[in-house]
């Protein structure tokens, strides 16, 4: 046995002795300790990713034996037993140079291979490899304690099989052996579990990672779990969506149950992933209950057959949150890890014409299916409007289908268009709750933007349909539609209205009276952006320094300040309005206020929320000691 230093590539022997006859050693270039935990614990998410080296080292082998000598017999074999993972493969085989430069160095196996393979005319066939990074067998150390390599090479007939037999603690060494060891060209790789690490070796285990990761790969794998029984093949191809089908509800029904047995539900569709340009085939399926739209699926992504990640994240653009998608591509680029795609402008092009694929999908459900369309959107609205704030055209194509929340009951923005060419909206739930009741009484027309991607919907409306009108609701269109109270109704009730307008001055908030419906309704808060931006100003204004005093003074605007809309219909605000004493009238009206106030649901300034106090404590000391609140402190 000879030392080999750390920089240096050991010769193969000259030729092939008895076992043991021909022998070196030499020891690994990197700390292998190190690099066990570097893999384990931070290059790979767990230590299921051996059984993918395992199977991808020996497709890499029987890829480039085909590519060397067209119609070999080809075969991969996996086994598991008492701690033991053996795999087996026809492939091309290693020299011994070959395996003291493959198998201990990083990085060589990519970069040396191509070039050897350049060498031989063999490029195009590199690019139906798997491997990019040259980590290899050494990944295996993550659940191995010894790995025994035994390979021969098919190139040249005369070389002898070779045996390579390293273990964790970093030293290696590289034998030739007989040529009855290994009388065909191929490789044989043999891993002895560590201490901690049998779980990951077990028979179960091990089919089911490989059936995981290599159910498409393009060649024929098996499995042995060593109790005598036949073989049970590893792959399954053609994968679902290429298999041929009588109908396509037939087709619809296999692809559910693949669905099924892969993510564990039952879609509501399924849509083809099929860009022949980019390499990418696949199918998305879509969930069948709701879910958030921040919420970033994960996608399964096979890379030539191999699973590479099942939690893709980056494969479809955020908006197709209601899908699950399952493809195979041979040109997206893998992480180092080789455990999920690298964000670059391939992908990006990818994600894009795979959001096309999604996008018309909905365009053909809407064309012809639309029973379908709308069991769709009855569970995934949320998503194509994500989808739709983007594209006017696929929103004019939904708009007879997107629901939305209106103050004509929930209804599709065409339905809603039909009978308001004028349509308002407002930003919060709140506000809309507050008005919807009162506006269906007088014919306004507003829709409840406060929900997720709403309001984006209606300021796209116009460029769709041109002859609408859409605004967000302000004070003064509301005032506007409530009935005028008679003047000489108003000019009776004029003190009682200069009263209510000096206690909410300080409020900000002006005081008007109208006739509206329901009844029931005493009074009405009414707000909008503007009032909100010149509250705020003022309230800048009284605490900054003299500066800023005057710059903000001169931003002073003729902005509509908030309206508290009395309703002359209701019988409490004509019995307030007719009070003799005007200090308790001005506190019914702050009551008034705040009760608006409350069911408006705005966020409490400190200023009302004094108010609503003075207010409650006025009401119950006048109701304690009626005439002593009229006669006021002594």
């Amino acid at each position: 046995m000879t030392s080999t230093s750390p920089n240096e590539t050991p010769e193969a022997p000259a030729s092939a002795g008895a076992a043991g006859a021909a022998r070196a050693a030499g020891t690994f270039q990197v700390d292998l300790r190190g690099l066990v935990d570097l893999l384990s614990h931070h290059l790979y998410s767990s230590p299921r990713v051996y059984v993918r080296e395992l199977l991808q080292n020996a497709v890499d082998a029987v890829t480039a034996r085909q590519a060397h000598e067209p119609g070999a017999r080809i075969r991969i074999r996996l086994s598991a037993s008492a701690g033991r993972v053996t795999i087996e493969d026809s492939g091309i085989g290693l020299t011994a140079a070959e395996t003291h430069s493959f198998l201990a160095t990083i990085g060589r196996s990519s970069k040396r291979g191509d070039r050897e393979l350049a060498e031989r005319g063999l490029e195009s066939a590199r690019q139906e490899f798997l491997g990019q990074f040259g980590i290899g067998l050494l990944a295996c150390f993550v659940v191995a304690r010894q790995i025994r390599v035994v390979t021969r090479t098919a190139r040249d007939p005369q070389a002898a099989p070779v045996e390579w037999l390293a273990t964790d603690d970093g030293s290696y060494t590289v034998r030739e052996l007989p040529h009855e060891a290994r009388p065909e060209p191929g490789t044989t790789v043999i891993l002895e579990s560590r201490p901690g690490a049998e779980e990951w070796t077990t028979p179960a285990k091990v089919e089911q990672l490989a059936r995981d990761y290599g159910s498409l790969l393009p060649y024929d794998i098996t499995f042995d779990d060593g109790e005598g029984g036949e073989p049970r093949p590893i792959t399954d191809r053609p994968a679902v969506w290429d298999r041929p089908h009588p109908t396509p509800a037939a087709r619809r029904v296999a692809l559910a149950g693949h669905c099924a047995q892969l993510f564990g539900f039952t879609p509501l569709d399924s849509i083809d992933l099929d860009l022949p340009v980019a390499g990418v085939r696949g199918v998305a399926y879509v969930l069948p209950e709701p879910t958030s739209p921040a919420h970033r699926a994960g996608h399964r992504v096979h890379l030539k057959g191999m699973l590479l990640t099942d939690q893709a994240d980056n494969l479809l653009p955020d908006w197709a949150f209601f899908v699950r998608a399952v493809i195979d591509t041979d040109t997206l680029r893998p992480t180092a890890s080789r455990e999920n795609l690298y964000d670059d402008e391939t992908l990006a092009a990818v994600r894009e014409a795979l959001g096309a694929r999604v996008r018309g999908w909905l365009a053909e459900l809407a064309a012809s299916e639309p029973e379908r369309l709308a069991a769709f959107l009855g569970v995934h609205h949320l998503g194509v409007k994500s989808l739709a704030r983007h594209d006017a055209e696929l929103l004019g194509l939904m708009l007879p289908w997107l629901p939305f929340e209106t103050s004509d009951g929930s209804m599709s923005l065409e339905e809603f268009a039909a009978a308001h060419t004028e349509i308002h909206f407002t930003r919060t739930v709140e506000e809309f709750r507050q008005i919807a009741p009162i506006a269906a009484a007088h014919g306004l027309g507003v829709i409840n933007a406060g929900y997720t991607y709403d309001a984006d919907l209606l300021a796209l409306l116009p460029s769709v349909r041109p002859d609408l009108k859409v605004a967000e609701l302000d004070a003064g269109a509301v005032t506007e539609r409530l009935d005028p109270v008679p003047s000489s109704a108003e000019l009776a009730l004029a003190a009682f209205l200069s009263t209510a307008r000096t206690r909410l001055e300080p409020q900000g908030c002006d005081v008007v009276l109208r006739a509206f419906q329901p009844v029931s309704v005493p009074a009405l808060y009414l707000d909008d952006r503007q009032a909100r931006q010149e509250r705020d100003r003022t309230a800048a204004l009284e605490s900054a320094d003299s500066l800023w005093t005057g710059i903000l003074g001169a931003l002073r605007g003729s902005a509509p300040r908030a309206r508290l809309v009395l309703n002359h219909n209701n019988p409490l605000i004509r019995r307030i309005a007719s009070l003799p004493d005007e200090t308790l009238t001005g506190t019914a009206v702050e009551s008034l206020y705040g009760q608006a106030l409350l069911m408006s649901q705005r966020p409490l300034r400190p200023a009302d929320s004094t108010l609503l106090n003075r207010a409650f404590l006025g009401l119950l000391e006048w109701a304690t000691h009626p005439a002593e609140a009229q006669e006021g402190p002594k």
